[in-house]
């Protein structure tokens, strides 16, 4: 039994993606699928941690391991709701220098669409 739910929806112009449960080495390989299908799918991409608990070093290798190739694309990722345990995870490894993170799904989607607007 996965530790792990991903729920998908679309708002408007944004597809979200929330991770409910711990993302540990085996539930790591459903978000890698799921961001896998998405990427091809989507630019404009929140990810909902509102009910994530826990996240291992695999599970941040999933994210990261995508960085170029969303780059590369212009595709938009914006992490939010994270709690506090995650996040500290996130800023001691340096990822939220690498990654968007923010507070609110508000925020997401107002950095993404500033950075579309710069760009």
């Amino acid at each position: 039994m996965s530790k792990v739910e991903v729920i998908q929806c679309d708002e408007g112009e944004f597809h979200v993606i929330k991770i409910n449960g711990e993302v540990d080495a085996a539930s790591s390989l459903e978000i890698d699928e799921v961001l896998e299908q998405v990427s091809k799918l989507f630019r404009n991409i929140l990810v909902d941690c509102t009910g994530l608990t826990y996240i291992s070093s695999a599970g941040i290798g999933v994210f990261t391991s995508r960085i170029d190739e969303w780059e590369e694309k212009g595709t938009s990722l914006v992490f939010f709701g994270m709690a506090s345990n995650v996040e500290t995870v996130f800023r001691i490894l340096g990822l939220d220098q690498l990654l968007s993170i923010v507070t609110t799904i508000d925020e997401a989607k107002d950095l993404i669409n500033g950075l579309q607007e710069n760009s």
